[in-house]
């Protein structure tokens, strides 16, 4: 695998305990959580979210946003991650 390579974790309550969900996820880069991506309900819609971990977004913009699917979140996560 390249260096500095995104992955979801699938397991996100490992890093945050008690909130074991199926839409709530850790993004991983050479297995360090820089960010999350998950689901939320927003005026009756339900879109994904994605953001950047603290300390892991200087020099990156946008740190958060939108999206409609899981993988556009993680699509606009890996852009802004490597505007670094």
């Amino acid at each position: 695998m390249e260096k500095g390579y995104l992955v979801l974790n699938k397991r996100a309550s490992v890093s945050r305990p008690g909130k074991s969900r199926d839409d709530d996820y850790d993004v991983l880069a050479d297995g360090v959580a820089v960010g999350r991506i998950f689901k939320v309900r927003l005026g009756g819609r339900t879109p994904w979210v994605w953001t950047l971990a603290f300390g892991h977004h200087e020099g990156r913009t946008p740190t958060h946003g939108y999206a409609e699917s899981c993988e556009a979140a993680m699509a606009a996560f890996a852009k802004s991650w490597r505007r670094a």
